[in-house]
């Protein structure tokens, strides 16, 4: 039987240069993170054991590491990235659902957030 776990990690926050205008790469703005891994966590959680499972924090700092880095115009490209990262380091992961808000965004009308979500599984991954 296929599991449907998931571990959440909501709300990391960091201060990223992304966007199709010069000031956004120049002054930045931030960037909140949501992401669901999907993945069996019944080995973690008959062994008690870290390894077997995704490291959250672990998951907190490649996320970081992508907003703070390499800048690109769009946050689709940022997002999708993301989600290529965390499968190809995370080998337990069978999923992810990654979704990328920029409050700040410069839209010259009021609005709440902007974000994009994006899925993506491993080839060969049935169906989530």
């Amino acid at each position: 039987m296929k599991h449907r776990d998931s571990i959440k990690l909501s709300g990391v926050t960091a201060i990223g240069y992304h966007g199709v205008f010069d000031f956004e790469k120049r002054d930045g703005q931030p960037f909140i993170t949501d992401v669901v891994l999907f993945m069996d966590v019944s080995d973690a959680a008959k062994t008690d054991d870290l390894s077997k499972t995704a490291d959250y924090g672990a998951v907190a700092d490649t996320i970081l590491s992508l907003v703070t880095g390499e800048a690109f115009d769009l946050i689709e490209t940022l997002t999708s990235r993301i989600a290529e990262k965390l499968l190809a380091d995370f080998p337990v992961l069978d999923a992810v659902e990654v979704t990328v808000h920029k409050p700040k965004a410069p839209i010259q009308v009021p609005f709440g957030d902007v974000s994009i979500t994006v899925f993506r599984a491993r080839t060969g991954t049935e169906a989530l």
